[in-house]
């Protein structure tokens, strides 16, 4: 099996998402860090014309959105199976994610996380209240959600961690204990399963995320400042720019 590249900044979350579907898929892989503040540099722009992250390349086949890539994982690696068999538990995967990309990362945990943990923990910064009490309306919205889509299924989409859904819970931050989410609700406290899986993205969840983010994993502690604009302001395909 030939071995996949990915390109992106460490510590992003949408980065992150890409290997933990590798790691699920056991897949020779190789990670080509992209310094903070460089994506858009000529090099990276040849790779990804909107100065994002990350980006896949394999066997001379190269391809950015995270969405795109994970789907791509799961088709030329195949087992185990993380896409459900039936169009419904399919559907229900892909809306699901959706609402991670769009409604829970944007405007909450891109706000929350960073001015409660990496603000204050990374940069020596006084948390934003008054943003974090703005972003909270959404996030309970967000939440209540999840919490009816998930209702007593183990997941999302059903079934088991096994042809559940790619790994691509960039929200996940939201689980870390000093996010302010405090107990929201059951789908905040099964959000890893957002996707439909498990597996092998347990160990990027929750406090073990920030952990590692802390630990400077990657070498991002050594970069401080450019945190923010990497995982939380841009860096992510998905992240606002």
């Amino acid at each position: 099996m030939s071995e996949f590249i990915v390109h992106s900044v460490p510590g992003s979350p949408f980065g992150r998402s890409v290997l933990a579907m590798l790691e699920e898929k056991g897949a020779p892989y190789r990670l080509a860090p992209v310094a903070p503040g460089t994506s858009r540099s000529p090099a990276h722009l040849a790779r990804h014309p909107f100065g994002r992250v990350p980006v896949l390349e394999h066997n001379g086949f190269s391809l950015y959105e995270t969405q795109a890539i994970l789907r791509y994982l799961d088709r030329v690696l195949p087992a185990p199976a993380l896409t459900p068999a039936d169009p419904k538990r399919a559907a229900r995967m892909d809306q699901v994610m959706n609402i991670n990309d769009w409604y829970l990362f944007h405007g909450v945990g891109n706000v929350i996380i960073f001015h409660r943990v990496i603000g204050p923990r990374l940069m020596g910064l006084a948390s934003d209240e008054a943003a974090i009490a703005a972003a909270m309306p959404k996030a309970r919205t967000v939440f209540g959600e999840l919490a009816r889509l998930l209702d007593q299924q183990p997941y999302f989409a059903g079934g088991s961690h096994v042809a559940g859904g790619p790994p691509g819970c960039a929200g996940r931050w939201l689980l870390h204990p000093d996010a302010g989410m405090g107990r929201p609700g059951r789908a905040a406290l099964k959000s890893r399963r957002m996707a439909g899986t498990d597996g092998g993205a347990v160990k990027h969840e929750g406090h073990h995320v920030a952990a590692s983010v802390r630990a400077g994993e990657g070498g991002v502690r050594e970069r401080g400042k450019e945190i923010q604009g990497c995982a939380f302001a841009g860096c992510g395909d998905s992240a606002m720019p």
